[in-house]
């Protein structure tokens, strides 16, 4: 056994003429229809989730002033 491997034979495939053109415009559609569903979820979630950061800010910077008016009080 050699110290270096052999390289890999590598294969040269024919070229393949293009397919169904009708189908893949269906399919490329199919994608295009599984993107806008994809990004229309996206921004429903993505304002889900700002909501929700605004909620948790409001209620830290609610804590913070209790906090600080208890500190107050207490000296």
């Amino acid at each position: 056994m050699s110290a270096s491997p052999t390289p890999r034979r590598r294969l040269i495939r024919p070229h393949q003429p293009p397919t169904n053109d009708r189908a893949d415009q269906e399919r490329i559609q199919k994608l295009r229809k599984r993107l806008e569903l994809a990004h229309t979820t996206l921004a429903r979630w993505m304002a889900r989730l700002k909501r929700a950061f605004h909620a948790v800010e409001k209620i830290q910077r609610r804590m913070s002033r209790i906090e600080k008016q208890l500190a107050r009080s207490e000296k």
